[in-house]
């Protein structure tokens, strides 16, 4: 029974000097990072997979008990479409080796315009991928929320090969009119969805989209600690990533979040204490 969080990023530049010490060179602002949070979003490998000497250094920076969700390229999943990408899901699996129990699941980040009629094409992917890995689906097209029928037939697809439905939750984000510049920019890209929140395997993930006021990210994110601690009594493990618009607290609410489970399930290790950003004074 582990509860793990994170963000979807570890550097930030808000949190330099700030809650990050600063300033750092590459090598330490992943451990710098881990010491706050014991997951992390990879986004950076949609955009190209890094070298092999890169992921030896995220492995270095961070311990064992440590998870990496590690989005796959896009070549794989919005260009190729799940089509004819062997070559890249191959150099792509061979430079995330170092990492070995770090590496929580692969995240399969599908397009909006990617739906019901393509679960064939998904099916036909998630079957042929190593059945050494863990994979983590997340889809946007309406259908998958609106339709009831859509979203079984996409729970039975993963089922098959025991993959995980990456829950997107953006109710808070949109809950009331946006009041910043990065909140009507996240308006404008996240997608208005309908929650959902039941586990299909024994590790759920879930991405969960606040606001910029820290009082209204926490507001709802209530049911997400109830769910949180039902998973954690029936010996799941769980993963949540906690975002804002503009990221600035996200650090902080990561912890919160787990803060606020551990009080309703003791039994959980604390998070390690994060370095201080600023070396100590006498004054």
């Amino acid at each position: 029974m582990r509860l793990h969080v994170g963000c979807a990023m570890w550097t930030h530049a808000p949190w330099q000097g700030r809650l990050i010490p600063h300033p750092l060179p590459p090598s330490e602002r992943l451990r710098a990072y881990a010491s706050w949070c014991n997951a992390v979003e990879g986004n950076t490998t949609f955009y190209a997979t890094p070298a092999l000497a890169t992921v030896e250094s995220w492995a270095a920076q961070t311990a064992e008990d440590f998870r990496f969700v590690l989005k796959l390229p896009k070549t794989v999943t919005h260009e190729r479409r799940l089509r004819g990408a062997d070559a890249e899901l191959q150099s792509f699996f061979t430079a995330m080796e170092p990492l070995g129990p770090r590496n929580h699941a692969f995240w399969i980040q599908l397009p909006g315009s990617f739906g019901p009629a393509d679960l064939g094409t998904l099916a036909t992917f998630l079957y042929r991928l190593p059945r050494s890995y863990r994979y983590a689906v997340e889809v946007r097209h309406p259908s998958f929320f609106d339709d009831e029928r859509s979203a079984r037939q996409l729970e039975q697809v993963l089922g098959r090969v025991g993959a995980e439905w990456v829950l997107f939750d953006t109710v808070t984000l949109f809950g009331t009119p946006a009041t910043s510049y990065a909140e009507r920019e996240a308006w404008m890209k996240k997608p208005r969805v309908l929650r959902r929140s039941r586990a299909l395997t024994d590790r759920p993930i879930v991405r969960y989209i606040g606001r910029d006021d820290p009082a209204l990210t926490m507001a709802g994110w209530a049911y997400l600690v109830r769910a949180v601690v039902d998973w954690l009594a029936e010996g799941r493990s769980p993963t949540v990533f906690l975002h804002t618009p503009d990221n600035v607290d996200a650090l902080k609410l990561a912890r919160r979040f787990y803060d606020e489970v551990r009080t309703l399930v003791p039994g959980l290790a604390p998070l390690p204490e994060p370095l201080p950003a600023a070396p100590e004074t006498l004054f």
